[in-house]
């Protein structure tokens, strides 16, 4: 791989004659790939009981695996169930710092594709809200499908401008993911064409928007709650020095130190170049390619002055729920026979802290204790349900994604080498018998999707967007 001159250059200062050689000669090593169980779903035992991959665990996360090159777990069955996320393996660590819990509020900045976003909600196992925001239209359209397909119940995706979202969620979070727009050093060997595209004014343009998009963040975090700050480039500008900066101006905000784990460094306070701020970023971390198995990253944790109790978030005013069940009853009555007929085993109506809620056709099933969302744009406003079409209700795609099979009155189950499972992920029709209506399509007891069985065969209702395509 050529590295552009004035990089390598500044990486030889940065590291020293000795170290500089190590990362050097890293680029001339294959990388890893890394996947990572999605616990929605099962747990990392379970999963590895179900597969014969030969798979090496991720030291700084339970759920994470390295797998091979030969291995394509995109090409499985399994994948399409949303068992598992590939992710690169040192994208793994911002999540797992944060440490998401159950029944918090937490809020992933720049999200898209949702790698991080999965694993959030994994640790947050349905309990909570998820806001996961991308500014981009196009990259938003990723992150509501990985959303979808991963099951993730508790979310509400918006594509918003951080200082947007500021003003409608002030002192709201309990913590927050800001995997900020970077110059993308560490993913040179990943995506060589951000070698070409890197430049020092790449750098420049990447620090203005991590510090506007760190003093948004700041807002939204409720007294005593974590943010989590993390680039995959090198560069100490947008990294020691942009949180050093940060805690200067933010003095109620102060390091939460990193256990490291075997191969990760302390960050360099001595980059900052600025003796003041050098103890401020001691306890923030470092992820090198020639140090761990996984590309570059920067890790900073960060907790703000204060707790809880002594936050003002929950007088402010909350959006009244709208389209509930009692309100809607008379719009919804279709949604209400399909759960009857198709889906009588399922309590999801009755869960803690979501309502039932209809937007237009679609229906949501959405967390409750949000501020009024109507200012801002948003591609999901909870978990999809449905649409309601000329008197019936058509259950969508992540409403599949988000069930159990035991969920379903209805269902076909196929094993992951069957024809028919291939066939079904192609969009075919099957030539199979089944219970008349709709049914839960699965591999191994996880949803897979809807049909519609009829005479002898299963219509299908995969949707075209998520279809199998052969080849690489």
């Amino acid at each position: 791989m050529s590295l552009p001159e004035a990089f390598t250059a500044r990486m030889k200062h940065l590291l020293g004659e000795e170290e500089y050689t190590d990362f050097l000669a890293s680029y001339t090593e294959a990388r890893r790939q890394g996947l990572r169980v999605n616990r929605l779903k099962l747990s990392p035992q379970a999963f590895l009981k179900r597969v014969d991959w030969k798979l090496e665990s991720v030291p700084w996360t339970e759920d994470g695996f390295y797998y091979s090159e030969s291995l394509r777990p995109a090409k499985h069955p399994y994948y399409h169930a949303g068992l598992y996320y590939i992710q690169e393996p040192s994208a793994m660590s911002p999540a797992a710092v944060l440490d998401a819990c159950p029944g918090e509020r937490v809020l992933d900045l720049c999200a898209a594709p949702g790698g991080k976003t999965t694993q959030l909600a994994a640790a947050m196992q349905g309990q909570g809200i998820l806001v996961t925001n991308d500014s981009n239209p196009n990259r938003v359209k990723a992150l509501v499908k990985n959303v979808e397909l991963y099951g993730i119940r508790n979310a509400v995706v918006t594509n918003e401008t951080p200082d947007r979202l500021a003003k409608v969620f002030p002192g709201y979070f309990d913590k927050i993911l800001v995997d900020a727009p970077c110059s993308g050093e560490g993913m040179f060997r990943k995506e060589p064409d951000m070698v070409k595209s890197w430049s020092q004014a790449v750098i420049e343009t990447c620090c203005g928007m991590q510090r506007t998009i760190l003093q948004d963040a700041a807002r939204m975090l409720r007294p005593g709650g974590r943010l989590l700050y993390s680039t995959c480039t090198f560069a100490p500008e947008e990294n020691e020095r942009m949180i050093a900066e940060f805690l200067m101006e933010q003095p109620d905000f102060s390091i939460v130190p990193i256990p490291m784990h075997e191969g990760w460094e302390q960050g360099r306070p001595e980059w900052t170049q600025n003796a003041e701020a050098n103890r401020l970023v001691s306890g923030t971390a470092r992820l090198w390619p020639h140090r761990i198995s996984g590309e570059g990253h920067y890790v900073a944790l960060l907790q703000k002055a204060g707790d809880k109790e002594s936050s003002e978030r929950d007088s402010m005013i909350l959006a009244k729920p709208v389209g509930t069940k009692q309100t809607q009853e008379k719009e919804l009555a279709d949604f209400y026979t399909f759960v009857k007929e198709t889906l009588p085993e399922w309590k999801g109506l009755e869960d803690n802290g979501f309502i039932l809620t209809m937007h237009e056709d679609r229906v949501f099933l959405s967390p409750q204790d949000l501020p009024g969302l109507q200012s801002l744009r948003l591609a999901r406003q909870g978990w999809l349900l449905g649409t309601i079409k000329k008197k019936r209700f058509e259950p969508s795609q992540a409403f599949a994604m988000g069930l159990k099979a035991e969920n379903a009155a209805q269902k076909v189950n196929f094993a992951p080498d069957e024809s028919d499972t291939i066939r079904y992920l192609k969009g075919e029709t099957l030539m199979r018998q089944a219970e008349k209506g709709w049914n839960l399509v699965c591999v191994d007891g996880f949803p897979l999707g809807w049909a519609k069985g009829a005479g002898g065969m299963l219509k299908n209702m995969y949707p075209a967007g998520w279809r199998w395509m052969d080849g690489a």
